[in-house]
């Protein structure tokens, strides 16, 4: 069956064709480490990392590359503001990105380059578009030349965003030896007391459009498959990196995707808003294998709208599955067994994560009824198609009981998150063998259970619904 994708430049669904069989190249633009992440930051890594999970199940190579913008006008001003070096400030924020990221799943990139690393891949794209007619040097700092490209090709400028060049602004303070509004910096000459790089037009730093279009072809070439990112990039960084990449000569993308915001009451969810939500108080009240259930449930173009209700309902219905697959792996592992056509047909038609978690529920259902029914071999089927469909959406409940407390870079997560999941996951498979010795009213198996239970500090109680359990309170010492 043939992938197809959204791609934004055409705003069509085209058929995925990659530049090389068999592999597929992509970029992603990541954090700029200013202060802590937010789900809005999550949301894309978590997006882009399903796309990414999707082509590895299908056999195929994968470059993926995210990079770091780690010099950048905010980052000047908040380390200053905070008495604090900019490298320093940057770097404390860039491990909590990666953190946050270890935390939901998701996996490394295949190379992170930070923007500060590529001043000689910099200065090598800028002598291209200055011999090529489409860039110039003003006091120390280097702009393209947008009316220059335009003439050259006036169908290109604009097409990514759809916006007229007329209309636009880069939102760039620093106008010195601008020839014309829409210009935007390639290289930003130095200030006092900022950091500066040397280069032939004078000692700057890099403009954040150039950084983007040096690492990406740098690493996959000239032409390469997909480039990702949030749709607040689409303008200004996306337009300008394409014009100067192209205007440069390179082909560079060949399919561009844009993940939505996360909202709250409509509006997106930024600093600047006020309405932050930090990873780390989001996992106070789910774990982190539901936060990521709930980030990857709505598809990468649609709005994520937020709200604690919703938040919840996505953690309830991810213990569903989590059951399922506690109840059959009671008498042994569920080993990963194959999609169903339905979910694959989903991921094909630009990575349909709502379809495919509906066919996950199908499944899920169609399990219990065959517990319910008596045919564990059936039930047990399906839960490994369950356990291969969810291993794509990088919830496999399997995978992330078994990384019990540690985050992929060996830190512990959140407030033990995993290890209360493998614990969650331990002592459902007792309750179901609890439940099965009631049944045959096997009472002495059923009383060893709780009894060992209870012994490990975990209090079971029977409800109409089934057994549910809890951890005991610890007594105080009145002896302090």
């Amino acid at each position: 069956m043939t992938q197809r994708i959204f791609d934004t430049a055409t705003r069509t669904l085209r058929d995925f064709e990659p530049v090389r069989d068999g592999h597929v190249s992509m970029y992603v633009c990541g954090a700029t480490p200013q202060s802590s992440p937010h789900i809005g930051h999550l949301r894309s890594g978590v997006a882009f990392d399903i796309v990414r999970r999707w082509f590895l199940a299908n056999g195929q190579d994968v470059a993926f590359v995210r990079n770091v913008t780690d010099i950048d006008d905010k980052i000047l001003t908040k380390a200053a503001d905070n008495g604090r070096p900019w490298w320093e400030w940057v770097s404390t924020y860039e491990r909590e990105f990666t953190r946050a990221y270890n935390t939901l799943g998701v996996l490394p990139p295949s190379v992170e380059p930070r923007a500060t690393g590529f001043v000689t891949q910099m200065v090598d794209y800028m002598r291209r578009l200055m011999d090529n007619g489409f860039a110039y040097a003003a006091d120390g700092s280097v702009y393209f030349d947008v009316a220059a490209w335009v003439a050259a090709d006036g169908s290109d400028y604009g097409s990514l965003s759809g916006n007229r060049v007329e209309e636009m602004e880069q939102g760039e303070t620093d106008t010195r030896g601008k020839r014309g509004a829409h210009d935007f910096a390639l290289w930003k000459a130095a200030k006092p007391g900022e950091p500066s790089w040397p280069t032939p037009w004078g000692d700057g730093r890099p403009g954040w459009h150039l950084e983007c279009s040096a690492m990406s072809t740098w690493y996959l070439g000239e032409t390469f498959d997909i480039h990702g990112g949030g749709l607040d990039l689409q303008f200004p960084h996306h337009e300008n990196e394409q014009a100067q990449s192209h205007a440069a000569g390179d082909g560079f993308a060949r399919y561009w995707m844009h993940n939505h915001w996360v909202t709250m009451a409509g509006e997106k969810m930024s600093k600047s808003l006020g309405n932050v939500l930090s990873i780390d108080n989001m996992l106070e009240d789910v774990r982190p294998v539901e936060l990521r259930y709930y980030l990857g449930s709505a598809h990468y173009r649609s709005v994520l709208e937020y709200s604690p209700a919703a938040l919840q309902e996505a953690a309830v219905a991810y213990r569903r599955i989590e059951d399922l697959i506690s109840r059959t792996s009671s008498t042994g592992p569920v080993e990963l067994g194959q999609w169903t056509p339905a979910f694959e047909a989903a991921m094909n038609e630009d990575f349909g994560v709502p379809k495919a978690l509906a066919e996950i529920h199908n499944t899920v259902r169609a399990a219990n009824k065959a517990l319910a029914d008596g045919d564990a071999a059936q039930a047990r089927e399906l839960a490994g198609s369950v356990r291969a469909m969810t291993a794509v959406l990088g919830v496999d409940p399997v995978e992330w009981a078994s990384r019990g407390g540690v985050g992929g870079d060996g830190s512990a997560s959140s407030d033990s998150a995993g290890a209360q999941e493998a614990l969650d996951v331990l002592v459902r498979a007792e309750l179901e063998r609890r439940a099965q010795a009631r049944a045959e009213k096997d009472w002495a198996t059923a009383d060893e259970v709780r009894d060992r239970l209870a012994a490990a500090g975990i209090e079971v109680t029977d409800t109409p619904d089934g057994a549910t359990w809890s951890l005991k309170e610890q007594e105080e010492n009145p002896n302090g």
